[in-house]
């Protein structure tokens, strides 16, 4: 049925799903590229080369140009078509000469399959009243619309409002998603904060808006167009994204990787195989005359991959190991990444308990002492009694699973990040299952001392016996802890 949305995987607060529309069943996370069809870098061929089966264009646009086609008629697409309503425009340019009403007939005359209609923009005013101004009016829009929407075969996306003002965002989500005529719910405004790489900000919104809203509607974040902030926005929650970055970074000269982004005449050689790149060395990619064509396709299949890679780690239950790996690539990044790992209640409610075929986990550093599954295990062992004689036996003097190594009886096991793991418990995925660096970092090494001593205090056993080589025994001040101290 129209509408229908189901997750398939699910991992962090991300998942894969489907999402069924009038042209076809879009997987997501989805990416919807941003189409001018009256400038022609690219064409819609182009991008269905590519490989993207779903777009996104500007029904203001295609009204002003008195275009009285169906929307799929025009662009020559039969995949998933989304039009946006002109509220970019409003936030650029102060208005647009239309009303939203005019927007929204327009809009099911053409019949496109994902529809916004037309919202007021916040903006990054730091103006508290020009922001509530916008939620309210932004409401009174979809409101004003229901009836009109209400046997349309489109999905109709309601944005959600509110800029920086968390407090508006969570008011502006909970209206929202309160009108069932609306099926998709998208955050609006966030552009600003993406050009100025204000990402920890940008993290906030998204956790405001969608701790407000129900899980079973998919969320859109407008503008969100460079490779390496997605997998952090689907480890949160956003299902799909959309922006014209991919173009106009090419007019610019600017070349993506899923990493970073470069200037094209800053490079010497290409660090890409797409048929763009394996046809042409950087010189001739900087002096073709179909250079920003060229770069604009490039830059699409960056990310494709990306999307694609990202839908593979959640699928793969090791999405949080993936944004570890991408948030480095840029500082900006990894300070959004230290706001997203706090969020620890927030991911492991919808982090699933089990995840299909296990795979052993990969923890680096102190970062990983945030995954859901370590988070989960401590507060399981807060709860942990036990009495008598105990005996702990360091990690790295035991085969995996531990317990094959053990008597069960008292028996635990001093672990990296996990903290301490009942013998008679480590075949439980994945307290044996994971991998640990050689050389574990000092945040890591004081969580396992912390660990152990909150252990020891809480469960107070008569006696305590620990086996521990003697480095890791130095390591972890084996020799300072014991019961009665405690």
């Amino acid at each position: 049925m129209i509408g229908d949305f189901e997750a398939i995987e699910e991992d962090l607060a991300g998942r894969v799903g489907r999402l069924d529309t009038a042209h076809g069943r879009l997987l997501t996370p989805a990416f919807f590229p941003v189409v001018n069809p009256f400038r022609r870098e690219l064409g819609v061929t182009d991008i269905s080369r590519v490989g993207f089966s779903n777009l996104i264009t500007n029904s203001y646009f295609l009204m002003k140009r008195g275009v009285k086609q169906k929307v799929h008629e025009f662009l020559n697409f039969d995949g998933v078509v989304m039009t946006d309503s002109g509220a970019y425009q409003v936030l650029q340019y102060g208005g647009i000469e239309a009303t939203n009403r005019e927007v929204v007939e327009y809009e099911l005359q053409i019949s496109p399959d994902i529809a916004v209609f037309l919202d007021l923009p916040t903006g990054d005013t730091s103006d508290r009243h020009e922001a509530i101004r916008s939620v309210e009016e932004t409401n009174r829009r979809a409101e004003e619309i229901r009836g009109l929407i209400a046997n349309s075969t489109a999905i109709w996306a309601h944005p959600i409002q509110g800029g920086t003002f968390l407090d508006l965002v969570r008011t502006s989500a909970l209206a929202a998603d309160s009108k069932e005529e609306f099926k998709m719910l998208a955050l609006g405004s966030p552009t600003p904060l993406m050009e100025g790489y204000d990402y920890r900000t940008l993290v906030r919104m998204v956790v405001a808006a969608k701790t407000s809203v129900s899980r079973g509607k998919p969320f859109h974040l407008f503008g969100g167009g460079v490779p390496h902030l997605i997998p952090l926005a689907v480890a949160l929650g956003v299902d799909s994204f959309d922006s014209a970055s991919y173009v106009l970074y090419a007019r610019d000269g600017r070349y993506m990787t899923r990493e970073r982004v470069y200037r094209v005449e800053d490079l010497r050689e290409l660090p890409c195989s797409c048929p763009i790149c394996s046809s042409h060395t950087a010189k001739e990619l900087m002096e073709s005359e179909e250079r920003s064509r060229l770069l604009a396709l490039h830059n699409l299949y960056k990310i494709r991959e990306e999307v694609a890679e990202t839908r593979v780690a959640v699928q793969e239950g090791r999405l949080f190991e993936y944004v570890q790996q991408k948030v480095m690539s840029h500082p900006a990044l990894y300070s959004a990444f230290r706001e997203f790992r706090n969020l620890v209640d927030y991911l492991e409610r919808y982090d699933p308990r089990t995840k299909g075929e296990p795979r052993g986990l990969f923890l680096f550093n102190g970062d990983s002492l945030f995954r859901p599954e370590v988070v989960r295990h401590k507060r399981r062992m807060d709860e942990w009694k036990t009495e008598g004689e105990v005996t702990l036996v360091c990690y790295n003097l035991l085969s995996r699973p531990f317990v094959r190594s053990l008597g069960v009886d008292n028996t635990y096991v001093i672990t990296p990040f996990f903290g301490i793991v009942p013998a008679n418990a480590s075949e439980a995925y994945p307290l044996s299952q994971f991998e640990e660096p050689g050389d574990l970092d000092p945040e890591v090494l004081e969580d396992m001392r912390n660990s152990l001593k909150e252990f020891l205090r809480r469960n107070r056993p008569i006696k305590v016996s620990v086996k521990c080589d003697p480095p890791l025994r130095e390591l972890l001040h084996v020799d300072s802890v014991s019961a009665p101290e405690l």
